[in-house]
């Protein structure tokens, strides 16, 4: 067990990199032995997931850790679980919902239902917006460790923009996260599309990681069809965070 944690950990660092880096860099990285390092490269370059440029002295991602990726591609587990209890929540709301992943300091929209008579909104299958500007994200953030926070927004270059509205450095991002985690859910007023309102929950992993967020999304000026979207899209994150063994 320890050998395999050692190594998804190895993979997950590579593959927030750039670009192929020194072994030990790993090692330095994560606190490992050197001679683990090396050890566990060498097995990993054996199955493909690794490979070693040895010009350069550096080790990067194989072909097999695209595979993987690929495969999770093809699968889409969160999305078939979700796609369902979205649906389900937009014909409970009249309202237009969607499912949506953490992607660096982006989100990513695996799923979006949109209501009958409802406007289309841009928040599409496949498209990314910034975490700090958007409902779903700062459900996500909200569950992330501060300095995980930190780490993703160093400093104000980190924060887009897109309606002139929303948190310009991290100070002010914490205290929307703040009020995130003691109201339980996340809302969005205009900062990714003028006019319109989103509230999302998060929905946690077996070990109370942020793994996807649900949302619903409203006109600002209009009346919400159901008297507690915020309870009922709790509701569903929480269903679908049973659903994935959280």
């Amino acid at each position: 067990m320890p050998a395999a944690d050692q190594t998804l950990r190895i993979l997950s660092h590579l593959a927030r990199q750039r670009g192929p880096v020194p072994a030990r860099t790993i090692a330095d990285a994560l606190a490992l032995p050197r001679s683990t390092v090396y050890h566990l490269l060498t097995t990993l370059e054996r199955r493909g997931f690794v490979v070693h440029l040895a010009a350069e002295q550096r080790w990067g991602l194989g072909i097999a850790a695209f595979e993987l990726g690929g495969g999770y591609a093809r699968q889409q587990p969160l999305a078939r679980l979700g796609r369902p209890l979205v649906a389900a929540l937009a014909d409970r709301l009249g309202e237009s919902t969607h499912l949506a992943v953490m992607s660096g300091r982006d989100v990513l929209y695996l799923v979006e239902e949109r209501a009958p008579g409802r406007p289309t909104l841009v928040t599409d299958v496949g498209v990314r917006l910034p975490a700090h500007l958007t409902a779903t994200g700062r459900a996500m953030l909200a569950a992330l460790p501060p300095a995980q926070v930190r780490a993703l927004f160093p400093d104000a270059s980190a924060f887009a923009d897109r309606t002139g509205r929303g948190p310009r450095r991290l100070s002010e991002l914490r205290r929307i996260l703040r009020d995130v985690r003691a109201a339980g859910v996340a809302e969005e007023h205009g900062e990714v599309t003028l006019g319109f309102r989103s509230v999302a929950a998060v929905v946690v992993d077996h070990a109370g990681w942020p793994a996807a967020a649900v949302a619903a999304t409203w006109a600002e000026e209009a009346t919400p069809r159901h008297p507690d979207v915020a309870a009922l899209v709790r509701e569903t994150a929480g269903v679908l965070a049973r659903r994935i063994g959280g």
